[in-house]
């Protein structure tokens, strides 16, 4: 009698293009792709911006009002005889850097905010979320302009300002994500099976709201460059030399006519690094649209 070979199951193999990550960036687009390769490529600038400059933001290479393109300076020089070029790369690094801070302070209070909001409920969900009602009705631009005209013109002063009106919204986004969640029936398993309060914040419902958070946080990205460029072009960012994209249109306005390339370059840059930011934010959505 013939023996029965034993019983196999031939399982697939994992390749690389079947991972979940590969999965997730083939349903993007290639503009996607591009945004958020541009929003990476605009990090790594802000990072080694000081190895990647020329010269020292502050110093004076050459003579003023130099063209770019000529006496090897890429931009041309100020009317002082600042290397543009290099002042730029550090204005995208300061801009760059403030933005992710603000939005890292945004997060971290408004989602702890909305945390403790979402799942506690009663009394101590409705007083939190009046007291973000009342941020979310100050005029935040007003509000930050009054804060950095008492403090004093300062970087710093500038981000505190915008951090007091920045993490409204994120609390309402978390706070939302997280009464939604709690109703699951995950979360009712969770309870029965004896679980601590805490646990049950930090993980069966903190990470639910994540991707929402970070989609939130990738498009607001482009409008807190807006803010900071703006608050700095009018006088309430860094004092002078400090090499802030704003502040250095806001100086070179008055040569708008004649030399032009001094106040619209550092625009110029302030509209491509929004727009990146603005593009990543969509792919970041795009991306974590089904997670």
């Amino acid at each position: 009698m013939a023996v029965a070979e034993p019983f196999t199951v031939q399982l697939p193999k994992l390749r690389g293009r079947n991972r979940p990550q590969f999965e997730m960036l083939r349903r993007v687009g290639w503009l996607d792709r591009v945004a958020l390769a541009a929003f990476g490529g605009v990090t790594l600038i802000a990072i080694f911006a000081k190895a990647i400059a020329p010269y020292s933001p502050s110093a004076t290479p050459g003579e003023p009002f130099i063209s770019p393109g000529h006496g090897g300076f890429y931009l041309g020089t100020d009317d002082v005889g600042r290397d543009i070029y290099s002042r730029v790369l550090f204005g995208i690094q300061s801009t760059w850097f403030s933005a992710l801070i603000v939005i890292a302070s945004g997060v971290l209070i408004g989602g702890l905010i909305g945390l403790v909001a979402g799942a506690s409920g009663g009394w101590l969900d409705s007083a939190l979320m009046r007291i973000t009602d009342v941020f979310l009705a100050l005029p935040g631009p007003v509000l930050a302009i009054t804060i950095v005209a008492a403090l004093g013109p300062s970087l710093w002063h500038t981000l505190i300002a915008v951090m007091i009106v920045w993490w409204p919204l994120y609390a309402r986004i978390v706070r939302g994500e997280i009464r939604a969640l709690a109703s699951r029936p995950h979360m009712e398993a969770a309870r029965l099976a004896g679980a601590k309060r805490l646990r049950l914040m930090f993980r069966h419902l903190m990470p639910g709201a994540i991707p929402s958070t970070i989609v939130a946080a990738s498009l607001d990205v482009s409008a807190l460059i807006i803010t900071l460029s703006s608050l700095s072009f009018l006088g309430l960012g860094a004092p002078a030399p400090a090499p802030e994209l704003g502040a250095m249109s806001a100086r070179g306005i008055n040569y708008l006519i004649q030399y032009s390339y001094i106040p619209v370059i550092p625009a110029l840059a302030v509209f491509f690094v929004a727009v990146v930011a603005n593009l990543a934010g969509d792919g970041a959505r795009d991306l974590m649209g089904d997670r």
